[in-house]
């Protein structure tokens, strides 16, 4: 037993002294410029070598949880530099002057208290929050008729099933691109006005839009948890004289709750981020008379277009970055809360 303990103990020393000199190696020809082809391989082995080394190795203490802990660094990494490092500059460049490639000086909260002074800020926040109120109703009701639909034994349900979902595999941008065509050139013949020129029927032309792409993605989230409802307990409410709405209300809804607390935070994550649709179909335009003193015409822009617009358009990308900051802890806190309220729910039901 001791031999073999000495035998694992030395083959993981020589794999781990192996692979370090091979990892350091590596690392040194990149260094000195080295355009040897071997570089890439060289590092590869030498890397699997030392965490094969240390996996064999017999009495490294918690040894397999180093090796864990190696093999999801490259996930952990990847989250740290896309999420966890961009947010943290983000906070900070939101409290300078920084102009998207540098800053000159510190301004603290300037640029939070210039955005709360800004009335098309302000509107593009009451109307993402109406947008978003408003698309999780429908979305939701209509997905959810849908699914029932799909679930019905209706002949073709197949067929109906790519039918509605087929809208959400084109693109935000051409959806509002052909569907300003409708409203510009087919509808124009019955209302005799554009729906995309006032406010109000602008935003009633997105959230039309925005239902018609999305709802059928949420349909099949419905559809996979209604299709899980035992058969047995629907067999024996039928025995028990349940009727088609008393089925629905009482079991089927019930049942379900996890998806829908699952569909409800969907919807609301993405209808808060709505951007591709909300730039292709109206580019936030729409007369708004006299709102906080003045008269805006940027009455369907909604807040993650007005974040690009004030960063990207007019260039000011620290204001840009603290209404980013702002509207990242909008969207977390509602978040937060809609999943503890549909928890909440789920324990009830």
């Amino acid at each position: 037993m001791k031999t073999n303990t000495a035998g694992s103990k030395g083959l993981s020393v020589i794999l781990m002294a192996a692979g370090a000199i091979m990892t350091i190696a590596a690392l040194a020809l990149d260094f000195m410029g080295n355009k040897a082809s071997f570089r890439g391989p060289l590092l590869v082995i030498g890397v699997l070598a030392f965490v094969l080394g240390v996996y064999l190795f017999p009495t490294l203490k918690h040894h397999r949880k180093i090796v864990y802990v190696i093999f999801l660094f490259p996930l952990l990494f990847a989250f740290v530099v896309t999420v966890i490092i961009p947010l943290v500059l983000g906070i900070f460049y939101s409290m300078t002057d920084w102009t998207g490639i540098q800053f000159t000086k510190f301004v603290g909260l300037a640029n939070y208290a210039a955005m709360f002074k800004d009335p098309a800020f302000i509107w593009s926040v009451l109307m993402t929050f109406v947008f978003v109120v408003i698309n999780m109703v429908l979305v939701n009701l209509v997905a959810f008729l849908l699914a029932l639909l799909c679930t019905s034994g209706l002949k073709g349900d197949g067929f109906f099933r790519a039918a509605y979902f087929l809208p959400n595999l084109i693109g935000g941008i051409v959806l509002g691109y052909i569907w300003q065509f409708v409203f510009n050139n087919v509808l124009i013949n019955i209302t005799k006005i554009s729906w995309l020129v006032q406010t109000k029927t602008a935003m009633l032309a997105i959230v039309i839009v925005y239902v018609w792409q999305y709802a059928g993605y949420i349909m099949l989230i419905y559809i996979t948890g209604l299709t899980q409802v035992p058969k047995d307990v629907l067999e024996a409410a039928s025995i028990d004289g349940a009727d088609a709405k008393q089925t629905l209300f009482q079991i089927k809804i019930p049942m379900i709750a996890s998806t829908i607390t699952i569909c409800t935070f969907l919807t609301l994550t993405s209808a808060f981020k709505q951007f591709d649709v909300n730039l292709a179909l109206t580019g936030g335009t729409g007369s708004v008379p006299n709102f906080m003193g003045a008269y805006l015409t940027n009455g369907t822009q909604m807040l993650a277009l007005n974040i690009y617009n004030t960063a990207v358009s007019k260039n000011n990308y620290s204001l840009g970055q603290a209404k980013a900051v702002l509207f990242f802890i909008i969207l977390a806190c509602v978040s937060l809360v809609q999943v503890r309220i549909s928890n909440s729910k789920e324990v009830e039901l």
